[in-house]
């Protein structure tokens, strides 16, 4: 069986290592792991998609609407984007952080009041976290993707020492110690 997580957000969030991150830990275990390569806009401020699927074996990297297990986003308004992607018994795993789209910038149009709610009310199972105030605890905000990370672990069936041993395989080692920390407070230990 085939599981399928997407990974939305803005670009210059970091989406990439997050997934290579994910992917990692996929692999480590023995799954046959396709990772896409970023879709949109990777230039910071352009929305931006990873899919990463896993199985016994996977045939393409793309998720179709109705089939992502986990949507893991970077900003609630990308979470609420993507909801025809998740499965009926999905979840959502998204730092609360609001980054506002260039409409609302520009005064065209309001950032939407109360995402969370509006999704939990559509029967859609979130789990919404100030991620960048983890990370900025952890000793950087780059570190929010790694929080979510951690917070996506907590749904999955992997040991901590596996996204430990991801995390030191992808991150530079001055900046090793920094984000093991952020994915611990993203697990909420």
């Amino acid at each position: 069986m085939v599981k399928n997580i997407m990974i939305v957000g803005v670009g210059g969030q970091g989406a990439l290592l997050a997934s290579k991150t994910l992917g990692q830990v996929l692999l480590d275990a023995g799954y046959d792991v396709k990772v896409s390569e970023v879709h949109g806009m990777s230039q910071r401020g352009g929305s931006v998609v990873t899919y990463v699927r896993y199985g016994d074996k996977v045939y393409s990297p793309i998720v179709d609407k109705g089939e992502a297990d986990f949507i893991v986003s970077f900003e609630l308004l990308e979470a609420a984007r993507y909801t025809e992607w998740l499965k009926t018994d999905g979840q959502i795993v998204v730092n609360t952080q609001k980054i506002d789209p260039m409409p609302v910038i520009t005064g065209a149009a309001e950032y939407p009041e109360d995402l969370v709610g509006k999704m939990g009310e559509a029967g859609i199972k979130v789990d919404a976290l100030d991620c960048l105030t983890l990370a900025e605890q952890a000793g950087t905000a780059k570190s929010v993707n790694i929080v979510l990370m951690g917070r996506l672990s907590r749904y999955m069936d992997f040991p901590v020492d596996a996204w430990m041993a991801a995390i030191e395989k992808l991150v530079k080692p001055q900046f090793l110690e920094m984000n093991k920390k952020a994915f611990m407070l993203g697990r909420g230990e």
